[in-house]
């Protein structure tokens, strides 16, 4: 026996041998099955025997079937010996896949196999259902899924179990459990298949009477769950018992000849049900379970309908006229009253429902069928009845089920198939001028607002997926063309809001109606743009700033994902430029900053979108209605002294600045090999923009500096430019020079801390676009921002904020979306290159200083406090926006730096966002394993900091990261921050009565890890008291 698993393992590395390496014979395979039998007592094995035991009989019956069958009943005894109380899950796969392939070996539905059927399926039947528990830490390889399915794909494996088969399944239909319910439905499901309809004849009444009373006892939604979808498909998720004993009803009958659809009609309990449930004529008079029963009375009758056209027939030729009468809709007299027998509507509404998905659902109708002509009758009659219905429940005591029937009904008519029911054209038009007024007249009630959109919106979907043109043409005028004219004329009831909802909804159905929507919104923009800035009107700069949204967020993302869809927002921006450039006064400065803004998110978003062509002709229109503003240069070399009379005002006419922020707009988003004619005076422009305080035109200068290319070719024009000319340009502006002793950002303007303010941050924008490609000349700006920071003067502010601007994200410009130049790792070389600076700067203002955080009584002096701050602001801004790997990297130059950091930054209120940022720097040290060293040196340090934070009262995320970092730092060494467990532990006692419940959640979590790491080397401390020689032996 030591030699069995060598020799299994051989035997199954020659049995597996492919064919052009000698494969195992046919005699030979037999005589090592025989040897098999003879010898080996599987079940006595261990674990990994048994596994390949049962792999090597797998590999025999799927590679030699007809051989190994010679062996006849000793193969299947043996199997069953084999596999009896089998437990290891791994091996239980092998087994339940081995009888799986038995059939095969023994096709023969008479022979071998179904005389020993019942021995093999006692094997089997043990095991059901399967109870296979598991935690998710489990390393469990095989699932309690995987069992279940193995299991029933070997129940299903021949018609020789079906006698055995679904009487235990039906019986176990009955357990109390839920999960054995549903293993027992799919089981019978796949057996139902694979059985055959012969054999399961006899198990017809049995097996319907099963699945009804699973069907009804275990259906529990309310009504307004049942119908609050229109669509069938979801409804049942929430029941599988119910779901799984639908399919296996369906999967029967498809296989039946007809015999359990006889059964379901004549059913008696059916019948009583139907005659209780209409008994009752107002809903609110239906008793819950009533409700409940008619549900799955209609999922029934459903899926009875979609099996096939006879079914289909036969279903509605025994329910369907009866139902009508007692709606009292006859096919002569129209009935408009709102009091209509509730359940019998419903159970209508579910047959039409159901005809129409077997139409759509199969290839094999026509027509023709009879059952077509049998709706075609009722349907006019049906739709005026549903008209009722939604036009009298606009009034406050509308019942809400009625409304769900009426507008399911009519979008059923509406969305049927052609041909199979035809709908006149005028009785279509009709339903969809029925959902717009109610959609219209019905604002204040979300519910009913959002299920008649949803209802257009399934009749767009249909309309497009199945071309019907008519009823697009109907669809588009009625529908589409009303929401926009609401858009357009502004005289709706309906909130914009919701308009901007509907009509992107319903735009989104179909690219015709996406088309029309587009131009629609265009015409809205247009002339709320004209009304805002013409005639000064407050609602339409509310209207237009709504617009640009849904515009932004609706439409410009279908555009660019569709060919040929930069032709409309190359038209869009043209027209945009067109109204501004016909504007000669703007009347909307006070009201229209936050229009101004969504405009140039609007224009970025455009042009961002556009190709290099496209970009181009935008640009030269937006140039062309600049040259209009009195911010243009009149000549393209503009001394200093001529800029400078530009600086003395910080303000712009409302049109100008409306101009140069949308100019602005249109040179961020460019692609670099966009042609940029006139750069030059652009240049200049930009730089006197920026001076006056226009942020926007700072950015448009970091974004030309970003792009613009290194070297000019013979062949472009003379008026191009390259990066070192953009640079000599701002040079003579005065805005910076490579003069060492250049502090004075402007000059012959002294103490103008505006201009100083203005000019710092159009040097970071600059910077920043010079520092995302790599360029070298960032040192020289870099340079003048580390003297500024050293100056001791009110610069120093300003340049700590320049290194925000640096290295920080922007969503406005200079990112992949508006297709910026991007060096990689461009961040990380600017750190290793600037870290030396601050570490040395903060090491000669310390030089005389006690470290903050080791006494309460430590005073900071011989330096300026203000000085301090700026220079750990400054670094901050570096640190915080770097990726924490090159942080990690160099721990243990900076995490004192960055502990200090913190401490003094944590004073100010106007600091808390950056001081949030670098504990999460810190945060990011304490979780990396390349800093745990550094952590651990200085952990008395660090507890300190953090236990601090726990009470900083400016920001809730800080003292919640704040405690969670304590918790991390329980990890580290015990002796390292036992010291400091009574000053943790006491500012714990403050935050677990934090007016915040995150923070206080947290606190509870951290403070009983500090106890129990109280407790842990306290022990240790007794033990080692007690008994020291055992850790002297240790």
């Amino acid at each position: 026996w030591q030699a069995l698993h060598g020799a299994l393992i051989g035997c199954l590395a020659l049995l597996r041998r492919k064919s052009n390496h000698g494969t195992v014979a046919d005699t030979e395979a037999v005589a090592l099955a025989r040897s098999y039998l003879e010898n080996i007592q599987v079940s006595s094995l261990g674990k990994d025997d048994r596994k390949l035991c049962f792999e090597v009989l797998e590999c025999l019956l799927e590679c030699y079937p007809d051989s190994i069958a010679t062996l006849g009943e000793d193969l299947i005894v043996g199997i069953c010996a084999a596999i009896d109380t089998e437990k290891d899950p791994q091996c239980l796969m092998l087994t339940f896949h081995i009888v799986e392939i038995l059939p095969r070996v023994f096709p023969d539905p008479f022979g071998q196999l179904d005389a020993f059927a019942e021995e093999v399926f006692d094997r089997l039947s043990c095991y059901f259902p399967i109870h296979f528990t598991h935690t998710p830490n489990d390393d469990f390889d095989v699932k309690k899924n995987d069992l279940s399915r193995a299991l029933m794909l070997a129940f299903s494996s021949t018609p020789s179990f079906e006698p055995f088969a679904i009487p235990l399944l039906l019986e176990k239909l009955s357990s109390s459990l839920s999960s054995a319910k549903v293993d027992s439905l799919k089981y019978l499901s796949n057996c139902l298949v694979s059985y055959g309809d012969k054999r399961m004849e006899k198990h017809v009444k049995s097996i319907w009477s099963s699945l009804k009373d699973a069907i009804f006892t275990s259906s529990q939604e309310s009504i307004s769950q049942m119908v609050s979808e229109l669509s069938d498909d979801t409804r049942f998720q929430d029941n599988e018992i119910a779901k799984e004993a639908l399919t296996c009803l369906r999967k029967f009958m498809m296989q039946d000849s007809g015999l359990l659809l006889s059964l379901i009609l004549e059913d008696e309990d059916l019948e009583r049900i139907l005659r209780s449930i209409t008994s009752t004529k107002n809903y609110n008079e239906l008793p819950v379970e009533s409700k409940q029963k008619l549900h799955s009375f209609g999922r029934i009758l459903s899926v009875s309908i979609k099996v096939s056209t006879s079914s289909c027939y036969r279903v509605l030729q025994h329910l369907f006229p009866r139902l009508m009468d007692i709606c009292e809709i006859s096919l002569k007299s129209c009935r408009t009253e709102k009091d209509v027998n509730y359940g019998a509507l419903y159970l209508c509404i579910e047959l039409l429902d159901a005809c129409r998905g077997l139409a759509l659902g199969s290839e094999e109708l026509f027509p023709e069928d009879t059952w077509c002509g049998l709706l075609q009758q009722y349907s006019d009659p049906l739709t005026n009845v549903l008209h009722s219905i939604l036009v009298t429940s606009t009034s406050e005591h509308a019942v809400e089920a009625y409304i769900l029937c009426g507008v399911k009904g009519l979008v059923t008519l509406a969305t049927f198939p052609r041909g199979f029911l035809s709908l006149p054209e005028s009785l279509f038009e009709n339903i969809l001028t029925v959902f717009m007024l109610t959609m219209s007249s019905s604002c204040e009630d979300t519910f009913f607002w959002k299920l008649t959109l949803k209802a257009l919106v399934q009749i767009g979907s249909f309309i497009e997926k199945y071309q019907e043109s008519e009823k697009a043409e109907s669809f588009m005028v009625i529908v589409v063309e009303a929401i926009l004219s609401f858009i357009s004329l502004d005289n709706s009831s309906m909130p914009l809001r919701l308009q901007l909802e509907a009509v992107s909804s319903i735009a989104a159905v179909g690219r015709n109606f996406m088309l029309r929507v587009i131009q629609g919104l265009e015409g809205a923009i247009s002339a709320n743009f004209f009304e805002a800035f013409a005639k000064a009107n407050p609602n339409s700069v509310q209207s237009l700033g709504l617009l640009l949204e849904c515009f932004d967020n609706k439409a410009l993302p279908w555009i660019q994902s569709n060919i040929n869809g930069e032709d409309a927002i190359l038209r869009f921006a043209d027209n945009i430029w067109c109204q501004i450039e016909s504007f000669t006064t703007f009347d909307i400065c006070t009201e229209g900053k936050e229009v101004l803004d969504k405009m140039m998110a609007t224009m970025r978003l455009i042009v961002a979108g556009c190709s290099e062509d496209n970009q181009g002709v935008i640009l030269q229109k937006a140039y062309g209605v600049l040259s209009s503003s009195t911010l243009f240069p009149t000549k393209e070399s503009m001394s200093k002294n001529e800029i400078e009379l530009t600086m003395g005002s910080n303000s712009f006419l409302c049109r100008d600045e409306w101009l140069i922020s949308m100019f602005a707009s249109v040179v961020v988003a460019l692609r670099p090999q966009t042609h940029f004619p006139n750069v030059k005076v652009v240049l200049k422009m930009l730089v006197t923009s920026l001076l006056r305080g226009h942020l926007p035109s700072a950015q448009a200068l970091g974004s030309v500096m970003n792009k613009l290319p290194l070297m000019s070719n013979d062949w472009e024009e003379s008026s191009s430019c390259t990066v070192e000319d953009a640079m000599g340009i701002i040079v003579k502006t005065g805005l910076w020079s490579n003069d060492e002793d250049i502090f004075k950002l402007c000059v012959n303007i002294d103490s103008n801390r505006f201009v100083e303010s203005n000019a710092m941050v159009g040097l970071a924008w600059i910077g920043k676009g010079l520092l995302m490609r790599g360029h070298d000349n960032v040192k020289e700006i870099t340079l003048i921002f580390l003297r500024c920071l050293m100056s001791g003067n009110n610069m120093m502010g300003l340049a700590a904020d320049a290194f925000h601007v640096l290295l920080s994200d922007s969503h406005t410009c200079l990112n992949k979306t508006l297709h910026a130049t991007t060096k990689p790792l461009y961040k990380q070389r600017f750190f290793s290159t600037i870290l030396p600076f601050f570490q040395s700067s903060i090491k000669e203002t310390e030089s005389s200083t006690t470290r903050p955080l080791g006494d309460a009584s430590v005073y900071w002096y011989s330096f300026d406090v203000n000085w301090m701050c700026m220079l750990y602001r400054a670094f901050g801004h570096v640190v915080s926006n770097v990726p924490i790997a090159a942080v990690s990297t160099d721990a243990k130059k900076l995490l004192l730096m960055l502990v200090d950091g913190i401490f003094m930054l944590s004073v100010d209120v106007l600091d808390k966002d950056l001081t949030y940022s670098l504990l999460l720097v810190l945060s990011g040290i304490l979780m990396d394993e390349n800093g745990r060293e550094v952590i651990v040196e200085n952990a008395h340090i660090i507890t300190n900091l953090l236990a601090g934070l726990i009470s900083y009262p400016h920001m809730m995320v800080v003292r919640e990261t704040a405690i969670q970092c304590l918790i991390a730092v329980t990890g580290l060494p015990h002796m390292r921050i036992y010291p400091v467990r009574m000053q943790v532990l006491q500012g714990l006692s403050k935050a677990i009565d934090d007016p915040k419940r995150t923070v206080r959640h947290e606190a509870v979590r951290c403070r009983q890890a500090w106890l129990e790491l109280f407790v842990c080397v306290t022990v240790i401390s007794i033990i080692d008291v007690l008994y020291p020689e055992i850790f002297a032996y240790l």
